[in-house]
């Protein structure tokens, strides 16, 4: 697999495409994902429950914030596509220069407001007491190495938009194995708990991003860029935000809908607290499948859309959801009935075990359902339509998802399987609310025509 290969999606089999595409998307996420999964298994092997509540409970709220600075840099993702798409490679180099100012300013904010406020996100999730501290002590670990997590995750945004999935499978897949090394070493060896696997995910991103700045010079690009690119373009920020924007506030409060379940849980003990962390991070492994349909529907679209072949953009959509559908079935078969296995990887604790196990009961059956949510989400993000999207994820959130959970809890005898529910049951309206959009664009369409 040659790493500076981009994949042109304007021609050829979309099905060939697609698969070559989000291949890498998919094995980048996995391992991705594996930086939290590392962590938890690490601390559950060498630490306490506290220790894992503090790990499961601060690694999700940092794992929230980097997915809406991803969400963020999705308007640059679509962006570029669609300039490479109208074959425009001077506007592809001001979007890319852009992107750098904006998400280094972005980054030192971030950094800031993290630093100060961990002590309050902490209280806010309601952390049980015995994993306050090292909730907060992993929090501010993390939040201090934020701009090395942003430039990488803004990289790999950048070169998926041109068509270019295998070079941040490279990159996640070097800091991957030294977060591992980094983890056993510091956690494992030098008995640090849960400062060693922070301070081991920040040093190996750090490692992943000069390595990535290094291999990138060498490579031959699709755009024209040089430093003097690097500031704000007006025309390029405009349309990256009304792509972004609309795609970060959707994931914003999305995730924090996540955080309000969090803190239900959290308020039913340190066993369920623990059992949802452990949960949670086999959750973030089974929703890569979607999540990598999504970026490659969206990176797919965009240049379709850019090349004006919206009829190849519809198949690739469809064909990506269909695909994505039939391995969702087969990751559910192995969520529902494998959960304890599954658990056990990350704890010995046998309660802690039992709790994950009934939150995956529930939750997966959104592996199927999300399928088709978030293809339908890629194509409306490439289309650069993105506010659907916006007020689907929202409405979900706030209207569905947020108040079926307190329900749940409310329930006598309840237990993290109904909470579990409350996430599939969300998925299903965000799918009724898509089909509700497309029959409305269906239907302008149509009145365009007959008014033309």
């Amino acid at each position: 697999m040659s790493a500076k290969k981009e994949i042109s999606f304007t021609e050829g089999p979309i099905f060939g495409s697609l698969i070559r595409f989000a291949g890498p998307v998919l094995g980048a996420l996995i391992l991705q994902a594996a930086y939290g999964a590392v962590d938890l298994l690490v601390v559950g092997q060498f630490g306490d429950a506290a220790s894992i509540s503090a790990v499961g409970t601060a690694s999700s709220f940092m794992q929230m914030v980097t997915f809406i600075i991803t969400s963020l840099a999705m308007g640059s993702t679509v962006l570029i596509g669609q300039h490479i798409g109208e074959k425009n490679p001077k506007a592809a180099g001001d979007a890319v220069g852009t992107t750098i100012v904006l998400f280094v300013v972005i980054g030192i904010v971030m950094t800031v407001a993290l630093e100060a406020a961990a002590g309050t996100i902490v209280r806010v999730l309601q952390v049980p007491d015995d994993a306050v501290g090292k909730a907060i002590l992993y929090l501010r670990i993390c939040s201090g190495g934020f701009l090395i997590i942003i430039t990488y995750n803004v990289i790999s945004g950048v070169l998926r938009g041109i068509g270019n999935a295998n070079l941040p499978f490279i990159f996640v897949s070097i800091a991957c194995v030294v977060n591992i090394a980094a983890d056993l070493l510091l956690t494992g060896l030098l008995g640090m708990d849960v400062a060693g696997v922070a301070i081991a995910t920040v040093f190996a991103q750090f490692v992943s991003v000069i390595l990535s700045l290094g291999i990138i010079r060498r490579q031959s690009m699709p755009i024209e860029f040089s430093m003097s690119q690097c500031r704000i373009h007006p025309v390029e920020l405009r349309k990256i935000l009304h792509v972004g924007i609309p795609i970060a506030l959707q994931e914003t409060l999305g995730q924090i809908s996540f955080l309000v379940i969090n803190s239900i849980v959290n308020s039913m003990g340190l066993m369920p607290s623990a059992g949802y962390g452990v949960a949670q991070k086999l959750v973030s492994f089974i929703m890569l499948i979607p999540s990598s349909v999504m970026q490659s529907v969206s990176a797919f679209v965009a240049q379709n859309i850019g090349a004006a072949q919206k009829k190849r953009a519809q198949r690739g959509y469809l064909t990506a959801m269909g695909t994505g559908v039939c391995i969702g079935v087969v990751v559910f078969l192995i969520g529902f009935f494998g959960g304890s296995a599954l658990s056990s990887l990350f704890t010995s604790d046998a309660e802690v075990i039992a709790e994950s196990a009934s939150y995956l009961r529930g939750f997966c059956f959104d592996c199927i359902l999300t399928c088709i949510m978030f293809s339908t989400s890629g194509y409306f993000n490439g289309c650069g339509n993105s506010f659907p999207v916006m007020l689907q994820g929202i409405t979900a959130a706030f209207c569905v998802r947020i108040p079926v959970a307190l329900f749940m809890a409310s329930l006598p005898g309840t237990s993290l399987f109904y909470i579990g529910l409350t996430t599939p049951i969300a998925t299903i309206y965000g799918i009724l609310f898509y089909g509700i959009c497309f029959a409305w664009l269906r239907r302008k369409d149509r009145k365009r025509v007959h008014d033309a």
